[in-house]
């Protein structure tokens, strides 16, 4: 197993005064007298979330062109944070259940104690079953219209109690979002929940019934519901769970069947996400809509994916940056990204570019303007299952349910230096660095303390330096690796 190994920090509360003049002097003195903790997670150590230095800052010092700067200011402020988490899958839960007590404790700390783990306060889960299900059902018979025979029975095995936990263990509240992969079969073009197929129009109503009774179900098991996107991936035709709509098509249903039947059931409050896939067509989907008033005054934001660049690495940050800049007034949030292709070798040669594609995408997401971050499956077991149809990946951590081994990859590590020290409700600050040898990002958060992230990809150790209002601290980082600067 690998060991957990974090560090702790107390932040101190500082009163907050609008007058700029002030805000400054006040920023200067908390930077002059500060001491600054650097936690440190680096490929081929034995340092994950460690506590690795206690720096301060001194009087500023031009840097050369040749050395690596990162300017943090804390004055410009962005969007506000609403939180990091993961799906809480059937795979997960039924993983989750074939540990031991002591490694199902271990799981449920690591996770969600903002103490003892990482903090998560944010999870999705799945209306009905998805491909990291062991097979496909619904919440109703077959061919049942009217959804009378509408039921929940069939997580109350696995899922619903596997998610009070997760919750229970986040300190009682977690933002929880919900999406489908596929409505049942008889409301689908090609009757079938897998290879795509679309929605029936003579479906449309009852299809958005279904959303609100699976809302008031799960609110009646204990598990609130915050909010839900309207269809998982819906431009992709999968061998699993997956239903096709043109951007119109997802419009009109949000505007004339999944909006008022919400508002008309007392759920108007619950968060509409709509796309929820790659951020290829991003724009598109978001501008044909967002640009429509009455579908428009349904949504909360616009979610999306990373698949759309896993063979050339090149993701398309600029698309995310483009909603946010057309459309201020609206979310972004990252709904689902994980590692495809599951092979234990590179989990037990901890390939660095596993936990790499993480801080690379929450970094430059979350500096093109996106509020909340979702990783897939928060646990998957020793096969990078189960899953009905063979479509096995990586998760960040691993449970092996022959062994009751855990395994916490490095990428668990990499998105805890941002979920342990960004707070819900924390907004995000300059970071701008001199170098793309490392990339950075920064919040302050609501108790004034600040996060700054750095990241180094290379293989060479990278020096470098920060500088606040006039005041730099020298740093270094290891080849591989990401930091956490916590200033209170």
């Amino acid at each position: 197993m690998l060991l957990i190994s974090f560090g702790f920090y107390q932040c101190k509360e500082v009163k907050s005064n609008d007058e700029n003049q002030l805000e400054k002097e006040q920023i200067s003195f908390d930077i002059a007298t500060a001491t600054v903790k650097v936690y440190t997670t680096a490929h081929n150590s034995e340092l994950k979330l460690t506590l690795t230095d206690t720096i301060s800052f001194s009087d500023f010092k031009q840097p050369l062109e040749t050395e690596i700067d990162i300017v943090v200011d804390p004055k410009n402020q962005f969007q506000e944070f609403v939180g990091i988490g993961a799906a809480l899958t059937d795979a997960s839960a039924e993983t989750f259940y074939k540990l031991s007590k002591e490694n199902q404790k271990l799981f449920l700390e690591a996770y969600f104690d903002i103490e003892k783990g990482i903090g998560y306060s944010l999870a999705r889960t799945i209306i009905h079953s998805c491909d990291f299900s062991t097979a496909s059902y619904t919440y109703v018979k077959e061919g049942d219209k009217e959804l009378k025979t509408f039921s929940v029975d069939h997580d109350k095995k696995y899922r619903i109690p596997f998610t009070k936990k997760a919750i229970e263990a986040a300190g009682g509240k977690l933002t929880m979002y919900a999406s489908p992969w596929s409505p049942p079969a008889f409301m689908k073009t090609n009757n079938s929940m897998l290879k795509g197929g679309k929605l029936k129009e003579e479906f449309y109503q009852p299809w958005a019934n279904y959303y609100s009774k699976f809302i008031k179900a799960y609110e009646k098991e204990g598990i609130p519901i915050w909010g839900l996107s309207i269809q998982n991936e819906p431009m992709a035709v999968q061998r699993w769970e997956s239903c096709i709509y043109t951007a119109e098509e997802e419009r009109d249903f949000l505007k004339n069947y999944l909006g008022p039947t919400l508002e008309k059931d007392g759920l108007g409050d619950k968060k509409i996400i709509v796309w929820d896939h790659n951020r290829d067509l991003l724009y598109q989907r978001a501008s044909t809509i967002l640009n429509d008033p009455e579908a428009a005054k349904y949504v909360w934001g616009t979610g999306f994916h990373w698949y759309e660049d896993w063979k050339d690495d090149n993701p398309m940050f600029s698309n995310v940056a483009s909603v946010q800049e057309a459309y201020p007034d609206k979310k972004l949030i990252f709904t689902e990204g994980c590692n495809e292709g599951y092979d234990v070798k590179r989990l037990e040669n901890e390939d660095p570019s596993l936990a790499e594609r993480y801080g690379k995408s929450m970094i430059k997401d979350f500096n093109n303007g996106t509020v909340a971050w979702t990783d897939w499956n928060i646990l998957l077991d020793e096969t990078g299952g189960p899953n009905h149809v063979g479509n096995l990946c990586f998760a960040p951590v691993h449970g092996n349910t022959q062994t009751d081994e855990l395994t916490f990859t490095n990428s668990f590590y990499y998105i805890g230096h941002f979920s342990k020290f960004i707070r819900p409700g924390a907004k995000r600050i300059t970071s701008v660095t001199s170098s793309n040898s490392i990339i950075s990002t920064a919040f302050k958060n609501t108790n004034n303390s600040i996060a700054i992230i750095a990241m180094n990809t290379s293989d060479k150790t990278l020096d470098y330096t920060i500088t606040i209002d006039l005041k730099t601290s020298k740093l270094q980082l290891l080849p591989h690796a990401i930091q956490t600067i916590v200033i209170n």
